[in-house]
């Protein structure tokens, strides 16, 4: 995914230039994005017109879809073996599965950015287009029963309405929407390193390969030293390092570096934090496995994945809402009153911290998660009916963002 990421990314800023030269504003805004690519339009020569806004969104749109159709897939192998794991080593197929993906995106970032530089997006296109071809030939290894009794779709949704009633699955998947909620981001902080600092675009691709390097060596420490602690010991130690970090930024942003360059301060703050936030996926996607009910694995583990990435989407859009409570534009940086950029960090880090009240939701270990099903509260359906309420009104939430994105670009009030 990381080299769609790169390519789309260098077609749109293509797209822009492209615009702007033709006297007209049209920026527009590919939001989920931010978070995952990096700035590319100095370095690369992109040959013909630049495809259409709806036309590019459309084939992002099918590479998605197939893209997700065969992680739903993946996760519903790693789910189904990883519930035969012997409770004594439960969580290592994961952390293996999960360790061996963030190591592909690891090689993935630099490779993707140099292709990019040297031979453009079409190569980066084509390498999208037949790499995935490479893996049919493992397909036949693949051991799987033929013509099984297969429940119908009125039983496998009885049975995940069974399960969402359960406590041991709202209580702590409230815990997860929320703390993933509340995750709000510095949406200006990119254009501070860009106007302020005057990071280049190979600093800022440095930033994010760093980033992908140390999210992997967080899956990898979390599995090798942090697979005994409890959940809640890795959640309040893991925000509270990354609140200190999170406010570290306001230091760069006085200018307080203890005598290293801008760059690598820059560098050591953001790369700890995907660091943390490595530490902190495991235990989730565990706890996930542990809720899935025998039979629907693939179903109940995307539904719950489903609805901790929506609410990381609604923190995207809360963190693009608290761009208009101060000045944090390019122009004010321009003239060097960085008031509002300290304000925005001060107030996204007490938001991010703030997480860790409500960590009393989530069970201790998978001894405490499986004694909630025995709770008297187990079986709750307003309980059931909030969960998937949620659920389906963010993902609801973000197909209509995603749809105004395209049709109506900057509807939000973003840089248009």
């Amino acid at each position: 995914f990381t080299f769609s990421d790169l390519s789309v990314e260098a077609i749109a800023l293509n797209n822009e230039q492209t615009m702007n030269e033709d006297g007209s504003s049209g920026r527009y805004s590919l939001r989920h994005l931010q978070s995952s690519t990096s700035e590319f339009g100095e370095q690369t020569n992109i040959v013909g017109a630049p495809p259409s806004i709806p036309f590019l969104s459309f084939t992002l749109l099918m590479f998605g879809s197939g893209f997700w159709f065969a992680d739903v897939m993946g996760d519903s192998l790693v789910a189904e073996k990883a519930k035969l794991e012997p409770e004594s080593s439960r969580g290592h197929l994961q952390s293996t599965c999960y360790a061996c993906r963030f190591f592909g995106l690891m090689i993935a970032a630099p490779l993707s950015t140099g292709i990019y530089s040297k031979y453009g997006p079409q190569s980066v296109v084509m390498l999208m287009a037949g790499l995935p071809s490479l893996i049919l030939p493992l397909i036949y290894n693949l051991k799987e029963k033929k013509d099984v009794d297969v429940a119908s779709t009125r039983e496998q949704c009885g049975e995940i309405w069974n399960t969402v009633c359960s406590r041991a699955v709202w209580q702590p998947m409230g815990f997860v929407y929320l703390y993933n909620v509340l995750q709000v981001g510095n949406a200006a902080w990119k254009q501070f390193l860009k106007t302020v600092l005057n990071f280049t675009s190979n600093q800022l691709n440095s930033l994010l390969i760093a980033a992908y390097v140390l999210l992997w060596l967080g899956i990898m420490a979390y599995k090798k030293f942090f697979i005994t602690w409890s959940w809640r010991s890795v959640y309040i130690s893991t925000t509270l390092l990354n609140g200190i970090f999170s406010a570290l930024q306001i230091l760069l942003i006085r200018g307080i570096t203890f005598g290293l360059s801008p760059f690598l301060f820059a560098l050591g703050d953001d790369a700890f934090a995907d660091f943390i936030g490595g530490i902190q996926f495991l235990p989730t996607t565990i706890m996930m496995v542990h809720l899935c009910p025998a039979g629907s694995e693939g179903a109940s583990y995307a539904m719950f994945t489903t609805m901790s990435n929506s609410a990381y989407s609604l923190a995207s859009a809360f963190s693009t809402l608290l761009l208009g409570v101060w000045d944090v534009s390019k122009d004010a940086m321009e003239r060097g009153d960085l008031t509002g950029m300290i304000n925005l960090t001060a107030l996204t880090t007490l938001i991010q911290v703030s997480g860790v009240l409500f960590v009393g939701l989530l069970p201790r270990t998978k001894e405490d998660l499986s004694n909630l099903h025995s709770d008297p509260m187990s079986g709750s359906k307003i309980g059931g009916f909030i969960f998937l309420f949620v659920t389906f009104a963010s993902v609801l939430y973000s197909l209509v963002v995603g749809v105004l994105n395209i049709v109506a670009p900057g509807w939000s009030g973003e840089s248009r």
